[in-house]
């Protein structure tokens, strides 16, 4: 190397130092005075009065492979996002685990993110849903606030339209915003074939426009955040019609046996009894026989959903088959159990079906009750035990719920 190449090689460490790049690596160094020395065609000698014209072409070659260097590693970081999201959504088809993928991924890659929310959209019903949220020390299993009617969520899943607030205290959609809350936001909708399926809104500290370079990443994040929410809707869609009874739309058998095996791990574990109900409609058979079974079923839907309706919602109603149902009440000991079975009781009297003909049908069940562990320790001794007690009051009292004999000791 010549002396003056040395002095050229000096004045480009000299101009990385000042403009603030502490660690440049070698092979950029050397490539950019390789550049250099190739674009002024230096020789060994140099005029003293060429050394200013020297070190503003060093500069300009400098902040510009930089700034080039800077945008192909934010790309890279960028693809390699999307292509962990890809993976990620790819392998799962729960919603759950698809949105909160969705939220840490965009917030890692907006480094001065605050929140992130997504807000699944029901278009029918101009409705949104609570999806996933996350904030800088980790994920959140509920939003900071519920989406307001004229506020930033419900706008952009109306409009299909991105929404930028650079400035919150300074937008006509946050107006009188508490003084606590600062920063800007961004809503963006998540839409699969034209239609919004969700809004995912990203939060900052600071005030200001997006770059161009994040609105493109979390466009291309959106993108497949609303192909992955609409795969999981479906997955979640044919799943619930293999465990519903196409008539009533309860659970079905298959739900049921599934529903036991929960239950029967969560008690062995928690030491807690449930209880298990078989139920049969008395004297329904007439229905279908006089009327005909497109009445029977509509009786029959109509009866249990009105039966639904008053149950906790951690009790299970499924439909057994025929006019049978199945009432799996949680945490339940028998004094609870009776509790509720005379409840089922005083809604059945009062519910009244009118028939084609106009005749008040007016229709009582009889049931049959087994508790875990005293009846059985799985799903089908509870189901066989409960099912020969519904068939005693079936025999001897209808109308009635009967408790299961038990193999042991007393109740």
């Amino acid at each position: 190397m010549t002396p003056m190449q040395t002095e050229v090689e000096r004045i480009i460490k000299e101009t990385l130092r000042e403009r603030g790049i502490d660690t440049p690596e070698q092979d950029f160094i050397m490539n950019l005075f390789d550049s250099v020395m190739a674009t002024l065609n230096l020789g060994n000698n140099i005029k003293t009065e060429d050394m200013g014209k020297i070190r503003k072409e060093i500069s300009s070659h400098i902040l510009s492979n930089h700034h080039l260097l800077s945008m192909l590693r934010q790309q890279s970081a960028e693809l390699d996002t999307l292509r962990r999201l890809s993976l990620h959504l790819s392998s799962s088809l729960d919603l759950t685990t698809v949105l909160k993928t969705v939220v840490s991924d965009a917030m890692d890659l907006l480094e001065d993110s605050r929140t992130a929310h997504i807000f699944l959209y029901n278009h029918e019903e101009d409705l949104v849903e609570f999806g996933a949220a996350r904030d800088k020390n980790g994920a959140k299993n509920k939003s900071y606030a519920n989406p307001r009617k004229d506020g930033l969520t419900y706008r952009v899943a109306r409009e299909g339209k991105r929404i930028i607030v650079p400035d919150i205290h300074d937008h006509p959609i946050y107006e009188g915003t508490p003084p606590e809350w600062y920063g800007s936001i961004l809503g963006i909708p998540l839409k699969f074939e034209k239609k919004v399926v969700g809004v995912m809104s990203i939060s900052r500290a600071s005030t200001g426009e997006f770059s161009d370079a994040n609105l493109r990443f979390l466009d291309l994040l959106a993108e497949q955040a609303a192909i992955a929410i609409s795969n999981a809707r479906i997955h979640a869609q044919v799943r619930k019609q293999a465990k519903s009874d196409t008539l009533t739309g309860l659970p079905n058998r298959r739900a049921l046996d599934e529903h036991l095996e929960e239950q029967i791990h969560s008690a062995h574990r928690t030491g807690h009894s449930f209880a298990t109900i078989m139920m049969d409609l008395d004297g329904f058979k007439f229905v279908n026989d006089k009327y005909g079974h497109p009445v029977g079923d509509r009786v029959l839907r109509t009866l249990f959903n009105y039966l639904a309706q008053g149950l906790r919602t951690s009790d299970f109603l499924a439909r057994y088959g025929g006019d049978e149902l199945t009432l799996v009440l949680h945490k339940s000991d028998l004094p609870a159990t009776k509790l509720v079975t005379d409840k089922i009781t005083e809604k059945l009297q009062e519910f009244i079906f009118a028939l084609p003909d106009g005749t008040k049908l007016n229709i009582g069940m009889s049931g049959g009750i087994a508790l875990y562990p005293i009846h059985g320790q799985t799903s089908s001794q509870l189901l066989r035990a409960a099912d020969e007690a519904l068939y005693r009051s079936k025999k001897h009292e209808r109308g009635s719920f009967t408790i299961a004999n038990p193999p042991t000791g007393q109740l």
